[in-house]
């Protein structure tokens, strides 16, 4: 079953907007056509069987004036949303005669009934309400051309619809877009749109496209959604306005919140470029502290996100007066660790290498109010040369996969009221749990440095020392140092073999001769360095220049030559 999108001009002068969407939520089309036969064309391979498409015009139009009770109806809801239909009635030339969208959907065979069980069907829909409903909000997004709006306005709150349409890939039913060709070139668009025009031609189909999905929806879900009218006067379908939505309050500075998002649009090209250089800049640190973790990962706050954010309010009041000096997770990264000492460690490490602009360990906030529940470190650092700061949690994987799962559940899922305080109690005793489990770890990692090092297998061909022994070994030699990275200690025991050391015989006999501990001070760390970046301090001190040459060191001599000037300086 295909689920058809068509954005219809009231007349054939003008574009319509086309979407197809099929039966598992993937967008298979989108474009525009001009007149009915156009149209028809390019929705006949989907619509030749089981369909419902999906008209935002009015299918039936019988009062001669004023608005037909389906718009009355609708906008009793609606309308505070700045959301309500335009009045449709014969007096108007175009709803004279028969709708064009019932002549369409007369041509296609097509049942117009709102109430009809039929295979293949049309119904009328409204994308502003239905995005009000999808999306929770306050108010209708601004992406219509009209006098007084820029084009930057236009091109931001287009912008933000696109990425509410990319989230409902995790709504039920889903929808697909991002893999389509015409949704890329669609997004591109948009994105280097410098008139109007450009935007105008790109409205129609982003509207087909939840056209579409509205379809989808009402078949998917036809208890979520209300019939505003009849099949006598005309019905307009919609996802079913959610209960507890109240309208955007007024702001105290009118224009503010939407000149700020604006203004993020614009921002954020550039914001993705410091987003990578972030990425990199905290890898690379991680990596040459030699402490172990999961994965870094990272993220340029979307236009609909900082939107969503920056319109937030409690109580009738706004929390945000300067959206874009207050949001602080424009740039956000995640660092993940396997333990809770390393995420003391990364936060240290961030701390000693960039600005320290904020710091908040969530799990002592939680745990000072008696209870378990989200723990995550947040800061918030800055580095010479970027304009914008960056958001950084660092937590560990059991953290990580308690905040995702309960964010899942409490934010994009529906909790029955009924079964909140039974789920709370869940929440909060996986917490307990995950943070026992994340000691035991702790744990389970102190027992294995002081065990000593295995011997290595006779059967292994390769002449370096192994990265378990390794690992134990270095365990041992450096207790206070954390575990690193697994192919960062393959990669010192290619060092070693370079040097000419393939055995932890030979290893210990260099390390006994070298006071490791004066190393360690003179590098002044403020952050347990990892057991590679020990080991590395070592070679440095010992071998000098020599190491700094070595074909495995190619890739950072600049940074080594640093660190052996720090240990040269020291002296």
């Amino acid at each position: 079953m295909y689920f058809v999108g068509l954005d219809l001009a009231w007349g054939e002068r003008k574009p319509t907007g086309v979407a197809v969407v099929d039966d598992d939520g993937r967008l298979v089309y989108v474009g525009v056509a001009q007149d009915d036969a156009s149209i028809r064309a390019a929705i006949g391979p989907y619509v030749e069987d089981d369909c419902l498409v999906a008209f935002d015009a009015p299918l039936v139009v019988t009062n001669p004036t004023g608005q037909r009770p389906s718009e009355a109806a609708l906008n009793r809801d609606f309308a505070k949303f700045e959301a309500g239909a335009h009045p449709t009635n014969t007096g108007k030339p175009e709803f004279a005669g028969t709708p064009r969208a019932a002549r369409i959907a007369s041509s296609l065979d097509l049942d117009i009934d709102p109430n009809s069980s039929s295979s293949r069907r049309a119904i009328e829909v409204y994308p502003h309400p239905a995005t009000v409903a999808l999306f929770r909000l306050g108010r209708t997004l601004k992406y219509k051309s009209k006098p007084g709006r820029s084009v930057a306005q236009l091109r931001s709150e287009l912008l933000r619809l696109l990425d509410l349409i990319e989230t409902l890939a995790q709504a039920t039913p889903p929808l697909r877009v991002t893999d389509n060709e015409g949704w890329i070139a669609l997004r591109h668009s948009v994105e280097t749109a410098e008139r109007k025009s450009d935007l105008r031609r790109a409205e129609d189909p982003v509207d087909a496209v939840l056209c579409a999905y509205v379809a989808l929806f009402a078949t998917r879900r036809p208890g979520d959604v209300t019939v505003y009218g009849d099949a006598e006067t005309g019905a307009t379908i919609t996802p079913t306005l959610p209960p507890d939505l109240v309208p955007a309050p007024q702001e105290p500075t009118p224009g503010a919140v939407r000149d700020a998002i604006t203004e993020y649009a614009a921002r954020r090209p550039a914001l993705v470029g410091a987003t990578e250089r972030y990425l990199h800049l905290v890898t690379t640190l991680l990596d040459d502290a030699g402490i172990n973790y999961l994965n870094v990962t990272a993220r340029t706050k979307s236009v609909a996100s900082f939107a969503e954010k920056a319109d937030r309010s409690v109580d009738g009041r706004r929390l945000y007066t300067d959206p874009l000096s207050e949001l602080t997770d424009q740039i956000g990264l995640r660092v993940i660790t396997f333990l809770r000492d390393d995420v003391t460690t990364v936060a240290n490490l961030l701390a000693e290498e960039m600005q320290l602009l904020d710091d908040r360990d969530m799990g002592q906030e939680t745990a000072r109010e008696g209870r378990w529940g989200y723990a995550s470190r947040h800061l918030v650092v800055a580095v010479e040369g970027e304009q914008q700061p960056a958001s950084i949690q660092v937590r560990t994987v059991l953290q990580h996969a308690w905040a995702e799962f309960e964010h899942d559940i409490r934010y994009k899922g529906s909790i029955p009221e009924e079964d909140a305080p039974d789920l709370d109690r869940r929440f909060t005793l996986a917490a307990g749990l995950l943070e026992l489990a994340d000691r035991e770890f702790s744990a389970i990692r102190e027992r294995l440095k002081s065990s000593p090092p295995a011997a290595r297998s006779e059967q292994s061909d390769d002449p370096r020392i192994g990265t378990p022994v390794l690992a134990t070994y270095l365990g041992n030699r450096f207790p206070d140092a954390g575990w690193s990275r697994t192919e960062h200690y393959a990669w010192i025991s290619g060092l070693l073999l370079e040097l000419g050391i393939d055995s932890l015989d030979e290893l210990d006999e260099l390390l006994a001769g070298l006071d490791t501990d004066a190393v360690n001070e003179k590098m002044d760390y403020r952050y347990p360095a990892g057991a590679v970046r020990r080991l590395d301090d070592a070679l440095l001190a010992r071998y000098g220049d020599r190491y700094v040459g070595l074909t495995g060191n190619a890739h950072r001599v600049a940074q080594l030559q640093a660190r052996l000037e720090k240990l040269s300086a020291a002296s």
